[in-house]
């Protein structure tokens, strides 16, 4: 199945033809953009605030047509046998499509590009010899830039056509990675598309090694989603959630090159930090104890401990008129609001109303005939008020967060049964604050209070949340998510071995049960397309210790000499080793990342400063003058160069604060390159590597 620049087809030249299409679905695109443009509302809209929203929709829209230069419009072309949805005279021919990013039609609005994600376009995906669904050809097309150069054909139902791998297909996803991270809608495998295409009602946890594409699946199913289910997510909204914000722009470029620009991305962080700011951190035992899924029974019970049986009766005057509820009647109706579980802040506002009834209940009987703007007027009297309020009084989350974590008794009487001595001491702060603003919060802190502002009242939820990097949440973090979707789904993405927070995950059933979508199904991609065989299987070395029962990646790319582990005898040049280690990269194309301890980064900084080189932070974009990111090992995850220098593994495992999350570490740090990765050392490698 060789590429072509010329050979025999429908034209006596093809490549001429399909730059042709090319050229005139360019033309279509811009006249889509031309028409919406010059739409005009000003006799459709009825007010100015219609006018606004459809203004705002209509400039979204204007967005989403932009021709990028550099992003082809189509990718490749399905030859059906017949046509597509309907019966046809015998010998007649089938249709033939063109698969893009996005969907392109002329002026008579017939398709010339059909959308990626239409049923008529998943042959193109799954389509095979063995079931080729009714597609007698597949062409892929390759591009240098936007400019279309070659293409090559695969007969799915021509028994003498040899079966081969598409070396269009693979110089694709070999393809340097320079800038941010891009769209794999050229490449997706038919295991990744039926993660893409699952259904929105489901929620999909996908344990995926490295290079397996996990996280370009995960967008990949947003934008499916978006174009399956757009008129219910539009009004439900979706969501992208990363580990940092390094992460979050390298991939941000990736939906909009799909036409969606409507998805938020944020960090855990962002989602529960509207009433504080984060200005403080925990040690690790502590931030273990704040993130266990206990907390959250700690919390219930310290928020309903405000709600204090009543002991007088409720006295309400109107005119002449003086109604009494007595102390009973009034606990019966706080004991039912509690049987219920409702929200407290919910309750909170029931309970006036329940009083106010019951005085109803009595003017009636006496005779009185009061509607419903009468009990409202009893629910705001200024007896029932200040009931309520020694009764089910108001709670602010951070308040009732600050009191447990500054008051000893406090916390050991809601924590008993649940949280040990040790683990009580551990969160407990050594300077109580004096306020909520003084209060130097931690992350774990944050999420503590987004937990108890859902127990005041109920977190809006999304209609589909994307979770990345999972391995890494804490069970609170999991709810802090899993509130955000509680009435819509999820995609879950992950790596077990990847965990390297010491709350890290140990499996997806539990991550699954805190997220509240217990019955998710898990699926697992093993097969490897980015990271060069040796490297993938080096790395693997270290599975048996980290993450003992899991599937070791299988690449699919050889890559001969992609590994050099080079040891330098005297530590006092290994900082000059690892510059000289970039320089041989920087030869190469592509991107170079060099992975540090974050302790030895400052000195490798100042290394590649003296010596002359630039370099960018973790989630810039490169550029042609500066392709080298200096990275913490912290901030590894997620990213990918083309060539890698790892300096001091040791280091790496030593700067994590036990070994198994060191070895985690590393692993992720080992396992960033695409191309060509070089490790350096002077101590000793883990033995696992030896």
């Amino acid at each position: 199945m060789p590429a072509h620049e010329f050979e025999s087809d429908t034209t006596t030249d093809p490549l001429g033809h399909e730059r042709a299409h090319l050229a005139a679905s360019r033309a279509a695109l811009r006249a889509m953009r031309e028409d919406a443009q010059a739409l005009d509302i000003r006799d459709v809209t009825a007010n100015w605030v219609n006018a606004a929203v459809l203004q705002a929709q209509i400039d979204e829209r204007i967005k989403s047509l932009a021709d990028l230069a550099h992003t082809p419009l189509f990718f490749g072309r399905l030859d059906y046998l017949h046509v597509v949805g309907a019966e046809q005279a015998e010998g007649a021919e089938g249709e033939q499509f063109y698969i893009g990013r996005r969907h392109v039609h002329d002026a008579q609005g017939d398709p010339m590009v059909i959308d990626w994600r239409a049923p008529v376009s998943q042959p193109f995906y799954r389509a095979s010899r063995k079931d080729p669904m009714d597609v007698g050809r597949r062409r892929r097309f390759g591009y240098t830039g936007g400019d279309l150069t070659a293409y090559e054909d695969e007969h799915l139902t021509d028994p003498a056509e040899a079966e081969q791998t598409s070396k269009l297909l693979q110089a694709e996803i070999e393809r340097p990675r320079v800038g941010p991270m891009r769209d794999i809608v050229a490449t997706i495998q038919p295991e990744q598309d039926e993660i893409v295409r699952s259904e929105l009602g489901g929620t999909v946890c996908v344990q995926g090694g490295p290079g397996t594409g996990k996280t370009a699946v995960g967008l990949h199913r947003v934008a499916y989603l978006l174009y399956a289910h757009r008129e219910r997510l539009a009004r439900t909204g979706t969501l992208v959630v990363g580990p940092n914000r390094s992460f979050l722009h390298y991939i941000e470029q990736v939906l909009p090159a799909l036409g969606e620009l409507e998805v938020k991305q944020a960090t855990v962080e962002d989602l529960v930090t509207a009433q504080i700011e984060v200005r403080g951190t925990d040690e690790a035992p502590a931030a273990v104890v704040k993130g266990d899924a206990r907390m959250a029974e700690v919390l219930r019970r310290a928020l309903r401990s405000h709600v204090t049986p009543p002991t007088e009766p409720v006295m309400v005057v109107r005119g002449s008129r003086r109604w009494r509820v007595p102390a009973y009647e009034i606990e019966e109706m706080v004991q039912e609001l509690l049987a219920r579980d409702m929200r407290y802040g919910a309750a909170h506002e029931a309970l006036p109303q329940r009083i106010a009834h019951a005085v109803l209940v009595r003017m009636e009987q006496a005779g009185e005939a009061p509607d419903d703007r009468v009990q409202n007027a009893v629910a705001r009297n200024t007896a029932v008020k200040a009931a309520v309020k020694a009764i089910w009084p108001a709670v602010e989350p951070a308040k009732l967060v600050l009191r447990l974590l500054s008051d000893p008794e406090f916390l050991a009487e809601h924590a008993d049964g649940l949280l040990s001595e040790d683990e009580q001491k551990a969160i407990l702060w050594a300077k109580p604050a004096r306020s909520v603003k003084t209060a130097k919060w931690s992350a774990a802190d944050a999420v503590l209070i987004d937990e108890a502002a859902d127990l005041v009242s109920r977190t809006h939820s999304l209609g589909h949340v994307v979770i990345d990097e999972a391995q890494d949440l804490s069970p609170m973090q999991y709810r802090a998510v899993g509130r955000r979707c509680s009435t819509g789904s999820a995609t879950v993405l992950g790596d077990l071995a990847q965990g390297t927070t010491p709350w890290s995950t140990q499996s997806w059933e539990q991550a699954l049960h805190h997220l509240g979508k217990a019955d998710a199904v898990v699926e697992e991609l093993t097969a490897g397309f980015r990271v060069p065989r040796d490297v993938i299987a080096y790395a693997s070395r270290l599975l048996p210790v980290i993450s003992p029962g899991l599937t070791p990646v299988e690449s699919v790319r050889e890559s001969p000499g992609s590994l050099a582990v080079r040891e330098v005898a005297d530590a006092a040049e290994l900082d000059a080793a690892v510059v000289a280690a970039c320089e041989e990269s920087l030869a190469h194309e592509g991107s170079i990342g060099l992975i540090a301890a974050d302790a030895r980064v400052p000195a490798l900084a100042g290394a590649l400063t003296a010596a002359g080189h630039t370099y960018l932070s973790p989630g810039r974009e490169t550029t042609a003058e500066t392709r080298l990111t200096l990275v913490p090992a912290s901030l590894a995850k997620g990213l990918e160069y083309d060539y890698v220098v790892l300096d001091e593994p040791a280091a790496v495992v030593d700067g994590e604060p036990d070994e198994r999350t060191g070895l985690r570490r590393l692993y992720v740090a080992l396992t960033r390159a695409v191309s060509g990765l070089t490790v350096l050392h002077s101590a000793p490698l883990p033995e696992e590597l030896a």
